[in-house]
């Protein structure tokens, strides 16, 4: 993992000891600034609507924003902007300002993602996402390259990094040609819907094909970038880790079955199935086996559905920074 990037993803999500938007975000920031001081190469956060239990940042490059003025090296994303529910230009616009104020850091992720009710509060038909993601997506790409917007008028500011640092997130093989051809990155979720043919397949096993179609696609001449995004929490000793993660998945799996979507997990097992959980020892050990976390060049970290109280929050980040991460070849960043 010497030549990997180790990256921390911020859900920002409501828990025991985070009650209103406020706390949120400021526990989320402490999380960040942590992760700077312990050498974290990326933080990321996602972006979502109406739903603080799934994720409770509709507008993630206000935040990052933020976060800039409060770091100074760690790389900020996004994964994801929901494409299909903004305005391209005007999200291209304000991550070209974000990326300019925060000194080239800004990761810039893609995705078609979002809740059913989340289409609908924008007025975009659930069933046209695909289509109206691929549209934005080029009108987004294109301002960001440079090019014309309307006759002799680009987009401003003008930003020479970030072209480079864009990625798409998906579930499809299809979308990971697309990211590959594209020469984007490519983001792996924490999770995946599995084949009906095979309910009980590995993670990595699922995502094989998708790295595979990406790398693929690549053109020759552009070094790929794959982000295997993994729920990780550890704690210093098992019977703890086991405690707090079925507390937290509980709790998640109870506001599954709010929200109407109990086909996405049935009991706490379901929640954690794709969960690393444990001491660094056993995270490290299981870590290692994950073939897609392997092939990444960027291994991402999130406490999410665990999402335990601060202090086990950032235990964990903490020990992930010093015990697993370093026993997969990382050293921390020093840029």
């Amino acid at each position: 993992m010497s030549s990997k990037r180790l990256g921390l993803f911020t859900r920002l999500v409501r828990s025991e000891d985070r009650h209103d938007a406020a706390e949120v975000y400021r526990y989320a920031l402490e999380q960040i600034e942590l992760a700077e001081r312990l050498g974290y190469d990326v933080a990321w956060v996602a972006q979502h609507h109406v739903d603080p239990a799934e994720g409770g940042l509709p507008s993630p490059l206000v935040f990052l924003a933020h976060a800039a003025a409060k770091t100074s090296r760690i790389r900020l994303g996004t994964a994801i902007v929901t494409l299909g529910l903004e305005d391209p230009i005007r999200v291209a616009e304000d991550a070209a300002v974000l990326d300019v104020l925060s000194g080239g850091r800004l990761e810039l992720g893609f995705g078609s993602g979002g809740s059913k009710s989340s289409f609908e509060l924008f007025g975009v038909a659930s069933e046209d996402r695909q289509r109206v993601y691929a549209d934005k997506l080029a009108k987004a790409t294109s301002a960001l390259r440079g090019e014309e917007l309307v006759p002799g008028r680009s987009l401003h500011p003008r930003t020479e990094t970030l072209r480079e640092n864009l990625w798409h997130a998906t579930f499809s093989v299809s979308g990971a040609q697309l990211a590959g051809a594209a020469g984007a990155g490519l983001l792996l979720s924490r999770t995946q819907p599995r084949d009906r043919a095979a309910p009980h397949a590995r993670l990595d096993e699922v995502q094989r094909a998708l790295i595979e179609a990406y790398s693929a696609a690549l053109p020759a001449d552009i070094a790929p970038r794959i982000g295997a995004s993994r729920s990780v929490f550890v704690a210093d000793d098992h019977e703890s880790a086991t405690r707090l993660a079925e507390r937290g998945a509980l709790r998640f799996l109870e506001h599954l079955r709010a929200a109407g979507i109990p086909e996405f997990a049935e009991s706490v097992e379901e929640v954690l199935r794709d969960s690393y959980v444990g001491t660094p020892d056993e995270v490290a050990a299981a870590l290692a086996a994950d073939t897609a976390v392997a092939d990444a060049t960027d291994l991402i970290v999130q406490i999410h559905p665990v999402d335990p109280d601060q202090r086990a929050s950032l235990r964990s980040i903490e020990l992930i920074a010093a015990e697993v991460a370093p026993c997969l070849g990382w050293r921390a960043s020093e840029r």
